[in-house]
């Protein structure tokens, strides 16, 4: 007599989702606070275009100009317990870390005083005491870095979460799924935050992905994901609230695609010859998230004589920090040989 068929259980439905995030509902001062911290990013990155083509930055220099809503949203939603990891465009999230304007400037152009003593550079930048954890230059590599970050929270209880950027060309990389898989494991208290800037570092996400809707790249890993307007700093702080207490309360990792781009090329020595201009300037007329926080204080009454000084001061601390930048000194040569090994007991 034939054997009955083995019944197979049917697998488990996913765990509960998260809410579809709404935009924040920011005051008016937080409003200001979002275009400020905005406007610093913007100008600081423009002020590194220019010393970068006077030859006073070396290597690589990856800018931020376009995406700078992403940060700025998702990191104004942090407390001092979280940590913040990131790839090589990583300028703007040091400095909404806290770290000094002049410190960011100084490691740009290989001074002493620059936040890594200048061995750093553009890529390579590290701060413990502001919990920025890098600035990496290998493709990926940050995911899994973060994950472990994000160990450390959880072993040590201490209530952190950690922010792990990476890009959508990054998402490809076989290092990014091993960490969601141990991440999803342990339920480490990660956001994975998909920079998705739309072109890699010169194919578009379309040509490059076979699942060209990043937020669905945990699913396999029941990792859930939400996709957000990473050109509108209130989307994005929205999704960073709804994100943050999924994680705190235990659920695991979660991750975030913000759909975003980026005006320059992937790096300065990128000519972007992937992409017309009128692409690039369509995006600017119309999503600029930038323009678009500005439209809203000037519908809330704010005049365009306040706008400009918010801009003024800016300036005037983007140019102190690289005039601070260029007067001060290369690390010494001894330099070379500290910073190498951590022996640890």
């Amino acid at each position: 007599m034939a054997k009955a068929p083995r019944t197979v259980e049917p697998p488990k439905p996913n765990r509960e989702r998260p809410a579809e995030p709404s935009a924040y509902a920011a005051t008016q001062d937080e409003l200001v606070r979002f275009y400020k911290d905005m406007l610093l990013i913007r100008r600081f990155e423009e002020k590194a275009g220019q010393l970068y083509g006077l030859g006073l930055i070396g290597g690589f220099c990856h800018l931020y100009i376009g995406q700078e809503a992403v940060a700025v949203g998702l990191q104004s939603a942090l407390s001092d317990k979280d940590s913040v990891i990131t790839g090589y465009r990583d300028h703007g999230h040091m400095l909404l870390c806290g770290i000094p304007p002049q410190d960011v400037m100084a490691e740009l152009t290989g001074r002493q005083a620059g936040i890594s003593k200048g061995k750093g550079g553009s890529m390579h930048m590290f701060s413990v005491e502001h919990k920025f954890y890098g600035g990496h230059g290998i493709v990926g590599a940050q995911v899994s870095l973060g994950t472990g970050l994000a160990f450390s929270h959880k072993y040590a209880e201490d209530g952190g979460v950690c922010l792990a950027y990476f890009g959508d060309g990054a998402s490809n990389q076989g290092q990014v799924y091993e960490s969601f898989n141990m991440a999803e494991l342990w339920k480490l208290p990660i956001i994975y935050v998909i920079e998705n800037n739309q072109y890699a570092m010169g194919t578009s996400v379309n040509r490059s992905s076979a699942e060209d809707q990043l937020y669905r790249r945990g699913e396999s890993f029941r990792i859930p994901g939400i996709q957000v307007d990473g050109m509108d700093v209130l989307a994005c702080r929205g999704a960073a609230e709804e994100a943050l207490a999924w994680v705190r309360a235990g659920k695991g990792p979660i991750i975030l695609e913000m759909k975003t781009y980026r005006y320059r090329g992937h790096s300065m020595s990128d000519p972007a010859k992937y992409r017309s201009r009128d692409e690039v300037q369509a995006v600017r007329d119309k999503s600029d998230p930038i323009e678009h926080v500005k439209k809203m204080l000037q519908e809330a009454g704010m005049t365009d004589d306040e706008l400009k000084s918010f801009d003024q001061e800016i300036r005037k601390t983007v140019n102190e920090a690289a005039d601070f930048a260029e007067q001060t000194p290369e690390p010494d040569e001894t330099e070379l040989y500290t910073d190498v090994l951590v022996e640890s007991y």
